[in-house]
C-alpha cells in the first residue's frame, strides 16, 4: 500500500517519527506539484520521482530503506579517469544547459520519470533557487566539439548535503568514462564547496560503490540527514 502524503503531514513531528520508524512503507503519494512540496519533501530526506496512475501524473516521495553516501574524502579515482583528468579536453559547468540536460535524462532513460509536471517543477525549482534549497544541473563538455556528453539534475538542502536526483552520459565509445569523470568533478566540487556529504540514493547501482559509496540503513542515513531532528531513531 502506497499512503498519501500532504504538506501539513511533513511538519507533524509525531507523524513524521512513525513514517520513518515504519520500515514496511517508503513509498508516498501527492498530487502537488508545488516547489513548496518538493522542497518539503527533500528536507525530509524523501527523494521524489513521478509516477503515472489513473492517467495522471503523481508525486511519488520515497523515504528508502537504505541509501548510498558518499564522503568526499572517499572518493575513488580510477586510472581511466585520472587519465582524462589530465589529458581530456572538456568543461565543466553548472546551470548553463538546464534544458539540455533534462532532454538528456529524458532521451537515456525508457521509463523516464523526469517528464511533464514533474520537468515543469524542475524548471521551476530550477529558477527559484535559494540558499535554503538549491536545485541546478551539472554539465559536461566536450570542449572540441561542443558536445554535452554528461550531466546530471540535483539539489543541495537546508542542511547542507547534495542529492542526485537523475543523470545521463553519451553512449559513444569516444566517452568511455566521461560519466564517471563527470561525478569526479562534481564530487571535487562539492568538497571545495564545504558540503557534509553526498546522497547518491539507491544503493544498488554498481558505479556508486565503485565511487567510493557506502550503503547505510535508513536509521543511520537520518541520523547524519539531521543530526539533532533524528539522532533518537538510531538506537
Amino acid at each position: 500500500m502506497v499512503y498519501r502524503i500532504d504538506r501539513e503531514d511533513l511538519g507533524d513531528l509525531r507523524l513524521m517519527e512513525k513514517i520513518y520508524r515504519d520500515m514496511e512503507h517508503y513509498y508516498y503519494w501527492s498530487d502537488d506539484f508545488s516547489e513548496a512540496m518538493y522542497r518539503a519533501l527533500a528536507n525530509a530526506g524523501f527523494i521524489s520521482v513521478s509516477l503515472e496512475h489513473g492517467g495522471r501524473q503523481l508525486l511519488l516521495g520515497e523515504i528508502q530503506r537504505s541509501y548510498a553516501i558518499l564522503r568526499f574524502d572517499e572518493m575513488h579515482v580510477s586510472k581511466k579517469v585520472a587519465k582524462l583528468l589530465r589529458r581530456a579536453k572538456f568543461r565543466f559547468a553548472f546551470n548553463t544547459a538546464f534544458d539540455d540536460v533534462v532532454r538528456g535524462i529524458q532521451a537515456s532513460h525508457e521509463e523516464c520519470w523526469m517528464v511533464g509536471e514533474y520537468a515543469a517543477l524542475m524548471q521551476r525549482l530550477n529558477a527559484d533557487s535559494s540558499e535554503a534549497f538549491r536545485l541546478f544541473s551539472v554539465e559536461l563538455f566536450d570542449e572540441e566539439t561542443g558536445t554535452l556528453v554528461a550531466g546530471e539534475i540535483g539539489y543541495i538542502t537546508a542542511n547542507n548535503v547534495y542529492t542526485s536526483l537523475s543523470g545521463f552520459h553519451r553512449p559513444e565509445r569516444r566517452y568511455g568514462s566521461w560519466g564517471t569523470l563527470q561525478l569526479v568533478l562534481l564530487g571535487r566540487h562539492l568538497q571545495k564547496s564545504g558540503l557534509r556529504f553526498w546522497n547518491l540514493g539507491h544503493p544498488y547501482m554498481k558505479y556508486k560503490s565503485d565511487l567510493g559509496a557506502v550503503v547505510v540503513p535508513r536509521r543511520t542515513f537520518l541520523k547524519l540527514w539531521y543530526p539533532r531532528r533524528f539522532g533518537s531513531l538510531a538506537h
